[in-house]
């Protein structure tokens, strides 16, 4: 009995804070990753520096969101595949419901150019440079790790196209393999992840499955929700690099079929941009404005699902394979490329499109000062930024 009201408590803060989570982050993947650091690393302590950089650097390699894959992840080590998905959910339910009430209410509202959504966007910026300079300080301590975060922040920001951070990151594995292999981290930290080995090979499976069948099947009918389906599952699956390389895919589905129209999508992604959360919640959009809400529900849980099936095929083998002292070595390489990766990130788009003018870099520095060094709570950053934003129009 006891037990089972422990479980139902952790089942209930990470629903809690995921859900909190859901309705403050905004700035995109690499600040998402910032936020999750400050709450689950920093300030609930769920998991230790290195497991939450190593977490990252898998779903880096991963298709798929992720930022929501991290999320996942963090909500199975704690509370098993329930803690997953009720992770998710809370994380992406509040950007789901406000875009399927954009599309159903306010569809063509041009909002992504207000005020206090660059207030927003400037709290973006201090949440990630928090987070950069505390994975920097643990992940980059020698020279070599710090050179290796170099050339990844270099290559990441001249060369950007979906497979440059697979690329990095597989060659900083390679350098790190090279160079550490002789001198494993005496640090030895695991993932807790409640996940059999025989669950993640019927994930994998699923995910292979019905990423070769939906297409054939597909063809074979003419049943409309199938082909629904199968476009926002192959989507999912095939997208590397975060939310905003997905939009071509999805247009190149549903605009020259006449799904939906180009100034219909177009609105979408203005909304998108508005609302926390995970940007592939533009699929609940797109799905709503094609088939009411219950379209919405559908092309949300048919984007996300390759996510799920990804993190939980390969969590559970991940721990063997960091365990490896060669493999540990390869480890030290990419989480030093992560930081290098997520440098050239927080550079563009997050700086490059938000601090336009010295006030806002003004402001981003008062903002990082109240996170870093008056410890104020994030939500309140999140506030002040709104507040600021609506502000500095006036000024």
């Amino acid at each position: 009995m006891k037990q089972e009201q422990n479980r139902f408590k952790a089942l209930l803060e990470i629903l809690l804070v995921s859900t909190r989570l859901g309705l403050t982050s905004f700035g995109g993947p690499i600040a998402h990753l910032g936020y999750f650091h400050e709450e689950y690393v920093r300030k609930r302590k769920w998991l230790d520096e290195k497991s939450y950089a190593d977490l990252v650097a898998l779903c880096q390699f991963l298709p798929g969101p992720a930022s929501s894959q991290v999320g996942i992840g963090i909500g199975v080590m704690r509370g098993g595949v329930l803690g997953g998905i009720i992770s998710f959910i809370g994380f992406t339910l509040p950007s789901v419901i406000a875009l399927i009430l954009f599309a159903l209410v306010l569809e063509g509202l041009n909002i992504s150019n207000l005020s206090w959504i660059h207030g927003l966007k400037i709290v973006a910026v201090a949440v990630v440079a928090h987070a950069i300079l505390g994975m920097a300080e643990k992940l980059t301590p020698d020279l070599k790790r710090k050179t290796i975060a170099l050339l990844a922040l270099v290559v990441t920001l001249l060369w950007q196209t979906a497979f440059s951070q697979v690329g990095v990151i597989f060659v900083a594995g390679l350098l790190g393999f090279l160079l550490y292999r002789q001198q494993a981290e005496s640090e030895d930290t695991e993932f807790k992840f409640p996940v059999s080995r025989t669950f993640a090979v019927i994930c994998l499976t699923l995910f292979f499955g019905l990423l070769i069948l939906l297409p054939i099947i597909r063809e074979a009918t003419s049943i409309s929700w199938i082909a629904f389906f199968d476009s926002f599952y192959r989507s999912g699956s095939l997208v590397f690099g975060g939310g905003h390389v997905v939009l071509p895919l999805l247009e190149r589905e549903f605009v020259p079929t006449d799904w939906i129209s180009e100034e219909a999508f177009l609105a979408g992604y203005g909304a998108a941009q508005a609302v926390p959360g995970p940007l592939f919640t533009f699929a609940a959009y797109l799905g709503a404005v094609m088939n009411g809400w219950q379209g919405g529900l559908l092309a949300t849980f048919a984007i996300f699902l390759p996510a799920f099936l990804l993190i939980l095929g390969t969590l559970p083998f991940w721990n063997m394979l960091r365990r490896n002292p060669k493999i540990k070595g390869a480890l030290m390489g990419v989480n030093a490329a992560v930081v290098g990766i997520l440098i050239s990130a927080f550079y563009k788009p997050i700086w490059t499109s938000t601090i336009l003018k010295p006030i806002d870099f003004a402001f981003a520095a008062v903002l990082f000062s109240m996170l870093v060094y008056w410890k104020l709570p994030p939500w309140i950053i999140v506030v002040t930024g709104a507040i600021g934003g609506l502000l500095m129009t006036s000024l």
